[in-house]
């Protein structure tokens, strides 16, 4: 039988198994319908490209980690994926983050001042920048948990799945990267308030 004759779940584990060409075959199959779906939720080009490639960009993290447990389901698992980052992006272009009543949001909470004026905006606008700045001086573990976490939104078995480590080390991870965020606050006087 031909190769794009195959039935998803062969296709995906002869991808497992080393067959590059298995994953073109499925991103070819399934293409229009997932790109379709992308567009008709977001309605623009170069925001469904995105998520298109990093849908497939997350499928193949999955695939390559061992960790698809779908049963046959290729497609519908794929377009949930899709759905997620859809979630994602327009939590994204939220201007301010989600508030949520966790410790690892407090230090993100100063941008709910809803004051609308141009002052404010600016102050916010300059701390968020600081902040991103304070960030990036993490170790390169820790700054990519706490950017999964604080800006994608993603779960600790998901940060856990995509960076092929336990729940706890994720955990751990993100625990020393507000540690270290609040001591980079501090030393820098960064004020979080305004």
């Amino acid at each position: 039988m031909a190769t794009n004759q195959l039935p998803d779940a062969l296709l995906v584990k002869n991808y497992i198994d080393g067959d590059e060409t298995a994953l073109e075959v499925l991103i070819n199959r399934h293409q229009s319908k997932i790109y379709g779906f992308i567009y008709s939720k977001v309605l623009d080009r170069d925001i469904a490209d995105d998520i298109f490639q990093d849908t497939f960009i997350k499928v193949i993290k999955t695939l390559k980690g061992n960790s698809y447990n779908e049963e046959g389901k290729f497609l519908p698992w794929v377009m949930r994926i899709a759905h997620n980052l859809i979630i994602d992006t327009f939590r994204k272009n939220k201007k301010m983050p989600m508030n949520r009543e966790t410790e690892e949001f407090s230090i993100f909470s100063y941008m709910t001042d809803n004051s609308p004026n141009i002052e404010s905006q600016i102050i916010t606008e300059q701390v968020e920048n600081d902040l991103l700045k304070l960030i990036d001086e993490l170790p390169e573990d820790q700054k990519q948990v706490l950017k999964m976490r604080i800006y994608d939104d993603m779960s600790f078995k998901e940060i856990a799945d995509l960076t092929n480590v336990s729940i706890n080390t994720a955990l751990g991870r993100m625990r020393y990267a507000l540690m270290n965020l609040r001591r980079l606050i501090e030393k820098n006087q960064i004020i979080l308030t305004n």
